[in-house]
């Protein structure tokens, strides 16, 4: 059971951090283009407005994910509670990856529109 406990703890790890971060980006961006800290690609880095825009708008995508992932990653973990170590890992590792696969896959709709939002230049589109 303690090793249950383990894997759900660390299967609150991701959506976690995506909630505080979420939430950072939107109330706390970084002021400036950096390259240490915030949503930071090409596009994102155009412009001071697609700078600002980035960080918000996927602050805004990371916080909803995060807050759905949470108890989404409880009832994931609900299936394994009693069965073996191994069986726990390997189940736990999977739901971490997929975490790991939706974090990381959130770059595609912050893409998508910052492209609709403005030009390739970082200029917004009226």
């Amino acid at each position: 059971m303690g090793f249950w406990i383990f894997m759900t703890i660390s299967a609150f790890l991701v959506p976690v951090i995506m909630i505080i971060f979420g939430i950072v980006l939107v109330k706390n961006p970084p002021k400036s283009i950096n390259g240490v800290y915030g949503y930071r690609t090409r596009m994102s880095k155009k412009s001071q407005e697609t700078w600002d825009f980035a960080q918000n708008y996927c602050g805004k995508l990371w916080k909803r994910i995060g807050i759905i992932m949470l108890p989404v990653s409880i009832l994931l973990m609900v299936p394994v509670m009693g069965k073996s170590e191994n069986t726990i890992g390997i189940w736990g590792g999977v739901v971490e990856i997929l975490q790991c696969i939706i974090l990381i896959g959130a770059i595609i709709p912050v893409e998508i529109e910052l492209k609709k939002q403005f030009d390739k230049d970082g200029n917004r589109i009226k």
